[in-house]
């Protein structure tokens, strides 16, 4: 297991740094192998990823995109994860549907997170129980030290042998859909983009206090993940040493 982190003078700055590793993990992915696989996340600074990854040269119709989480909402949604995702990558690089797996957050949160679990598992081959093993995921975290669908104080109660479930935020009111820890620490790769002063406080935490996965998801993704590498801007990093 390996964490580094790298701190930007500004959110664009980082987003594209986090965007030239990930075209660097991928093409390593794809010299071995016939196809890749990449799962993103949502929120507003994943757009300026998008957009970088958009303006790079890929062979994309070897990718495969998922997501990290989405929330209970249809793709055209304003708060639709995989909407972002649309405007800012799949139409700019004309990324092929074939090629695009989407968690369906017009069906009910379980349904849905069945139905996300069944394609990931029919992609990848995996027998009942089997985790897969993405090449790239790239997460972020809130101020509150969540990333994904995974919030302070809730516990996936599916997460052996599971992939994805669904879970009602007690604290927002809100059910997201969300890929299990345990499929988010066996990713070969994990790439953190993090900005904003008001995550300064959590991305301390992460790296310098003990490791509580109830109070800080996004540690125990970061302490247990197999490679890691932080990009963050300097305001998010601030407290670092």
């Amino acid at each position: 297991m390996s964490v580094h982190w790298y701190a930007y003078p500004t959110p664009q700055e980082a987003a594209e740094a986090c965007a030239r590793q990930i075209v660097m993990l991928l093409e390593e992915a794809l010299s071995g192998r016939p196809r890749a696989t990449l799962a993103v996340s949502g929120g507003v600074t994943p757009r300026l990823l998008f957009e970088a990854l958009a303006r790079c040269v890929l062979p994309w119709d070897r990718i495969h995109l998922f997501w990290v989480d989405e929330r209970p909402v249809g793709p055209n949604d304003a708060a639709s994860n995989y909407g972002v995702a649309e405007a800012a990558l799949i139409k700019p690089a004309r990324i092929s549907r074939r090629n695009v797996h989407r968690i369906a957050g017009e069906f009910r949160p379980e349904s849905a997170a069945a139905r996300y679990a069944d394609d990931i598992r029919e992609f990848f081959d995996l027998d009942q129980g089997g985790v897969p093993q993405f090449d790239v995921v790239q997460q972020g975290m809130g101020a509150d030290g969540h990333t994904g669908g995974l919030f302070p104080g809730e516990v996936p109660a599916e997460d052996r042998g599971g992939i994805a479930t669904a879970i009602l935020i007690q604290s927002l009111g809100q059910w997201r859909i969300t890929l299990l820890p345990s499929v988010l620490m066996a990713a070969r790769h994990t790439v953190f983009l993090v900005t904003g002063e008001e995550k300064a406080e959590a991305v301390r935490a992460v790296f310098h206090e003990e490791a509580d996965p109830l109070r800080r998801p996004a540690q125990t993704i970061s302490h247990h993940g197999r490679s890691v590498i932080w990009f963050l801007d300097q305001a998010a990093a601030r407290l670092l040493d």
